[in-house]
Order: C-alpha cells, then structure tokens, then sequence
C-alpha cells in the first residue's frame, strides 16, 4: 500500500494547505463528511445515565467528543465510539497528563476481555487467535499506567485493533512513546485514536470479522498557553521505514479522510478552524534517537 503524505511546511506559526495524497486504495473514496457533534466527556447529564459514579467525568468544558457513527461507551478513563460492522472503536478520547504519567506505574497485566458495555457485543479474544495479527491497543496501556482499573481498562476488545506486527511494534510505538513526551512537555493532551473505516479493510479475522485496517489516525491538541497547537497522522498499518513527521497532516485532512468531526465545541470557531486547518512540526519534537532505533531494532 501506497505511503499517506503531507504537504506541509515548518516555520512556525505557518500552515500545511497541504492534502494527503490520494494513491492505491485511498484514490478516489475520500469525501469531507460532517456529523452532527458530540461533547467529548459532554454534557454530564446525559452521561449519568450510563455512569456509576457521576465522579467519573469531567465538567463539559474538560473534554471535546468527535462525532460518531457507533455506540459512545463512556469508560471511567476514556470514551470510545464502537463500530458493530467493523468490530473495533472508530475512534477513542481521552486526555493523557503529565502528573499522569509522572506516577509510579504498576504492573502491566495483559488481561484481554470482550466489553460489557458493548450492546451488540463486543470483538472476543478468540477472534485474533492465530490471525497473523498484533492485538493493538488504541489507547495504549502505558498512557494508563497509573492505577490497575485503569491500566486494565485498555485490555477491552472494544480498544483493540488488528495491527500489522511490525507496525504495532515499530513506527505506532514510536508515536506512542513520543506522544507521552510530549503530554510531559506540555502538561496535557487532548488525543483520539482510531482506525481508518472510510475505505475497505484489508480484510477480516475471526468468527466476528473484525476489520483489519488499512491505516490509523491519530489527533493531537494542545490548548495550554501560550503555545496552542495541533498535529495529526495517518500511518499506513504496515512496517515503515520513514520518518515519523512525513506522516503528519492537519486535523482537517483526518475529517476529510474519516468523515470524523473533530473538536466542533472547541473554544470559538475561528481558533477551532485555524489549529484544524494546519499545523507546525517545528512545535513537536521529533526524536532521530527513536527513529534509528525502529529502524534498526524495532522493526525487525
């Protein structure tokens, strides 16, 4: 499958305007899709009635949801849209702290279970069994390393894609690893994750055919002073050998791709619409260090 680029430009405060390139599989089946908005954490109102304890969630000005096309399944430590027909999340939120992160972390227990919450019943562990494919997270254990519940919280098959071995454990690790750098830098990021379900999956595995994506997304949003900014990427789910900043795109260029709304409640239009509409990469550090280590360690 053909590399997504990015037309973009590194001075800062300058914009990409630039599109992903459309080649293979993606030419000619994106389209801008817009949906009606959801509220990230939303309105606790209507959350209480899913939730446990209305301690869980955040006050509506916190949190920002994207729109969705599934079930909204409000975790105690993040939310996820649930896809029936692909079997996976189209997306995860959540927002990843420094004091998070700064915690001692526990013991990773890899404890793989269907969701409960899922209505129509979520993907099983036996779907993935001798698939030739990673269970991948979409939100990554080690953003929950914190306490136990949340850390186990991620092994819900409601959080778990089919991923290509080489990529789940070479370039989207090393996205992972820098996006926890750089939520330490800045104190906190807002993050969404999923899957690209906008054009045919490679194929499916087990008796639930789960979709096996063609790429993945993930959207970045730092709204702290006096820096506020945005990135995204859509990577290929395939071993890279690439730099990780030729995967970056605007936030716009994911909606496109997607048909996900993202960030409509974001602040006022005109800031919502100018951190969408482009990005910087001089603003995020990149590591030449993780870089040769991926292609050199990693993805073999």
């Amino acid at each position: 499958m053909a590399k997504l680029r990015s037309n973009h430009s590194s001075g800062k405060g300058s914009n990409s305007g630039g599109m992903i390139t459309k080649v293979g599989i993606f030419s000619g089946l994106l389209a801008a899709l817009y949906f009606v908005f959801n509220l990230f954490s939303g309105d606790t109102t209507s959350l209480m009635r899913d939730a446990e304890d209305e301690e869980l969630y955040q006050p509506r000005k916190a949190f920002y949801l994207p729109t969705s096309n599934g079930q909204v399944i409000h975790q105690k430590y993040y939310t996820l849209s649930y896809s029936e027909e692909h079997e996976q999340a189209e997306w995860v939120a959540y927002k990843l702290t420094r004091d998070e992160l700064n915690m001692e972390w526990v013991d990773r227990r890899d404890e793989f279970k269907a969701d409960p919450k899922v209505r129509t019943g979520s993907a099983v562990l036996e779907d993935y069994y001798r698939s030739g494919y990673d269970r991948g997270h979409l939100v990554p254990a080690a953003d929950r390393m914190f306490s136990d519940e949340a850390m186990l919280e991620t092994f819900y098959l409601s959080n778990i894609s089919p991923q290509s071995r080489n990529f789940n454990k070479g370039i989207w690790r090393e996205l992972e690893e820098l996006t926890r750098n750089w939520a330490k830098r800045f104190k906190e990021l807002y993050i969404i994750t999923g899957p690209v379900l906008s054009v045919p999956p490679k194929g499916t595995i087990g008796d639930n055919e789960v979709s096996v994506p063609q790429a993945y997304f993930k959207v970045l949003l730092d709204i702290s002073e006096p820096e506020v900014k945005s990135i995204a990427f859509v990577i290929p789910n395939q071993v890279s050998y690439d730099p990780l900043f030729e995967f970056a795109v605007s936030i716009d260029e994911v909606e496109t791709l997607t048909g996900i709304d993202f960030f409509a409640e974001l602040l006022d239009e005109a800031l919502e619409k100018e951190l969408e509409s482009s990005f910087n990469i001089d603003l995020w550090d990149f590591s030449k260090k993780k870089y040769e280590l991926r292609v050199n360690k990693w993805n073999k």
